[in-house]
């Protein structure tokens, strides 16, 4: 009993020293520059407004010029508003040279990651590479593109990046161009981690679940899969069936009503944390969804992810499975 208690001591000493160690901030960051990307909507939008409360000075990209005008509408003067489209490589360099002038000696703070699509979801012989591609552009050669611009200028400050991923980074639970773009993101993510530790750049990558976002409406979703069902082949809409389509919504629309996180503030605290904390985590799983089941699926055998996920499939009209 003795032995048991001394153990349970221990591991409860070891836990608060973690939190202790977890809640340490870096002071003096007031006035500092931050760059988020994809700030029209969703978690950029929000992260933009509030880092701009918390007296950062924040450069907030937008793809579009009402994206952009909505934002400076209902925030401060400090904050700055730049159009940028993550695929296109000049934009990227104009942007990064705006930046720089900017700054000056101070360097950049903070980058954030987070412009991203979906791009179609469907079974992977529905889809012909352009529907691969597009995610893969913006989601992974894009943010490749930023970081690799802006990264003298992280240096400078020794600073931090914060690379938004997704629990789809780990697990591919879904087809289409966003998963293999996510797992692409996670191991550019670690390879930065290990070359920046030189330069006492921090950098982590958030890993959110399924979150109430446009980035996830499930009705620009459908719409999007129906487009695809309608240009089918015959042979491959028999080897579906008819019924597939409004079955497979049918399921898709129970789990999104399982999984998605309504409250985003979430993975604005994992943001907030990576920029402002002393020892920042190299990765925030956030969502109840992604910490309760598609993590810990993750880490099983694929003997039980493909018995798991297959559960959720709709019958074909047509197997052809031995």
């Amino acid at each position: 009993l003795f032995y048991v208690l001394l153990l349970f001591l221990g591991i409860v000493s070891l836990w608060w020293r973690w939190r202790a160690k977890d809640r340490m901030k870096v002071t003096n960051l007031t006035g500092k520059y931050i760059f988020i990307t994809g700030c029209d909507t969703g978690f950029g939008n929000m992260a933009a407004k509030i880092f701009d409360k918390k007296g950062f000075r924040v450069f907030a990209s937008c793809l579009t010029e009402t994206g952009a005008r909505e934002l400076k509408a209902v925030t401060s003067k400090q904050l700055q508003t730049v159009l940028l489209d993550v695929r296109d490589s000049d934009n990227v360099k104009k942007v990064a040279a705006w930046v720089k002038a900017e700054v000056q000696s101070e360097g950049l703070w903070g980058l954030i990651n987070n412009a991203g699509i979906m791009g179609p979801s469907a079974p992977t012989d529905w889809l012909d590479i352009e529907h691969f591609r597009e995610p893969i552009e913006v989601n992974l050669i894009g943010l490749i593109n930023v970081t690799i611009n802006m990264l003298p200028l992280i240096k400078k400050a020794k600073g931090r990046i914060v690379n938004v991923s997704s629990v789809g980074g780990r697990l591919a639970f879904s087809s289409g161009g966003y998963f293999p773009s996510k797992f692409g993101v996670e191991g550019f993510n670690d390879s930065l981690r290990r070359d920046m530790k030189a330069f006492g750049v921090k950098v982590c990558c958030i890993q959110p679940g399924l979150f109430k976002t446009a980035l996830s409406n499930p009705a620009r979703t459908m719409k999007a899969k129906e487009v695809i069902w309608k240009k089918l082949s015959p042979d491959i809409k028999k080897q579906y069936g008819e019924e597939y389509f409004q079955k497979d919504a049918a399921k898709k629309q129970k789990l999104a009503k399982i999984c998605l996180n309504k409250d985003i503030s979430p993975v604005l605290q994992c943001m907030e944390h990576a920029l402002t904390s002393l020892h920042p985590r190299t990765h925030y799983i956030v969502g109840k969804d992604a910490k309760l089941f598609w993590n810990p699926l993750s880490r099983m055998p694929a003997i039980i992810q493909d018995f798991l996920l297959l559960r959720n499939r709709v019958e074909l009209a047509v197997s052809h499975a031995k």
